[in-house]
């Protein structure tokens, strides 16, 4: 079972090692290059000089590839690769217009993905109870018999898959504003869920599972060399919703191990979340960007992009040798723990933020 990891892994980082290589190298002919110059007006921009978008591209090349050698006759599998196509494209599209496609429609696209994947049949059908048992989702049910074969709809569990995977999909991709940020730690989150599938190593559901996991590393591990400091390209749009994306389908196929991934992505979900809700108590809608990210607060103080992608993986690290080795009593102690203390953190700098501000020359605010 072993080898069922390590390998893809490592084939799933060449190959995408390799791809973001090209990508990097005929960026100009493919008009992906991102210059900071013409987006001065967007504050979330913290790069200073022109850089490659277009990283879903290889990271996506690497998921297809992985996928064509070591799961090919799975077909829940294949319906999360068109999702990830879809999204793929999407991004380079993005990219290739310097973000000009309407964060409305990134939203209804990240949907659709989502779609692609429930519709196939990959949902949550129950969730852990930390106070014992399970909550389950498959009830109520909505059949319909089509030629003589019975569909049914697990519509609590469709929707909460549908919900988890559309907010996987941005929240995880709004920690991606410095330098080798985001792919460390997915790459950290995508083999946490392959050792907890490894513990069902009898159970053959769980090897595509375990190889997913190994392919969705080895695509940010094979990518993080090329988006460490000083950046030779970013992520762009593209894999930054595939990292929410695969992540999300992961934790859905891993024995419904929601939880655990929520408890590895701590600070990011945090952040997040905490970020929706003051842009809707500020009144703006959640999708636009904005210079509000812990990454930006710790920006500001005086960190180095480098010190800060460091801070991101150590979190998540260290969060899932807690998920592999506490007990589920203790971690949904543990959960509990970290939002508290991430979210005072966090919350904290919000509010200091918004009390120290100086207003904008332009438009009488900062934000």
């Amino acid at each position: 079972m072993v080898n069922s990891f390590l390998i893809p892994l490592i084939v799933a980082a060449g190959v995408s090692a390799l791809v973001t290589g090209v990508v990097v190298r005929f960026a100009r002919r493919l008009q992906i290059i991102d210059n900071p110059k013409a987006q001065r007006q967007a504050k979330n921009v913290v790069h200073d000089r022109p850089v490659p978008r277009g990283g879903g591209l290889p990271i996506f090349v690497a998921l297809l590839v992985g996928v064509m050698i070591f799961i090919p006759g799975s077909g829940r599998i294949w319906a999360v690769v068109i999702g990830a196509a879809v999204l793929a494209v999407t991004g380079f599209i993005d990219d290739r217009f310097q973000e000009k496609v309407s964060p409305y429609a990134r939203l209804g696209i990240n949907i659709l993905a989502a779609l692609i994947v429930v519709a196939s049949g990959v949902g949550i059908a129950y969730i852990n109870n930390p106070f014992g048992g399970a909550i389950r989702l498959d009830q109520p049910q909505y059949c319909i018999n089509l030629a003589g074969d019975s569909h049914c709809l697990w519509l609590l569990a469709d929707v909460f898959a549908l919900l988890w995977l559309v907010g996987m999909q941005n929240i995880v991709g709004w920690s991606s504003g410095v330098d080798g940020q985001l792919p460390g730690f997915v790459a950290i989150a995508a083999i946490t869920m392959a050792l907890l599938g490894l513990r069902f190593g009898l159970d053959p559901s769980q090897t595509p599972v375990i190889i997913l996991g190994a392919i969705t590393a080895g695509a940010y591990l094979g990518f993080l060399p090329w988006n460490w400091y000083p950046q030779k390209i970013m992520p762009g749009y593209g894999g930054k919703s595939l990292a929410g994306f695969l992540l999300g389908v992961l934790a859905i196929l891993s024995v419904a191990k929601v939880g655990a991934l929520v408890m590895v992505l701590g600070l990011p979900l945090v952040d997040g979340t905490l970020v929706v809700i003051k842009r809707l108590r500020e009144g703006r809608s959640p999708v636009w960007g904005g210079y509000e990210h812990f990454h930006h607060y710790l920006l500001d103080r005086g960190w180095g992009r480098r010190r800060i992608a460091a801070f991101y993986w150590g979190v998540s690290a260290v969060l899932s040798i807690m998920a592999l080795n506490l007990k589920a009593g203790s971690k949904y102690f543990t959960m509990v723990a970290v939002l508290l203390v991430f979210g005072g953190i966090i919350w904290w700098l919000h509010q200091f933020s918004t009390l120290s501000k100086q207003p904008d020359r332009a438009n009488g605010s900062k934000t």
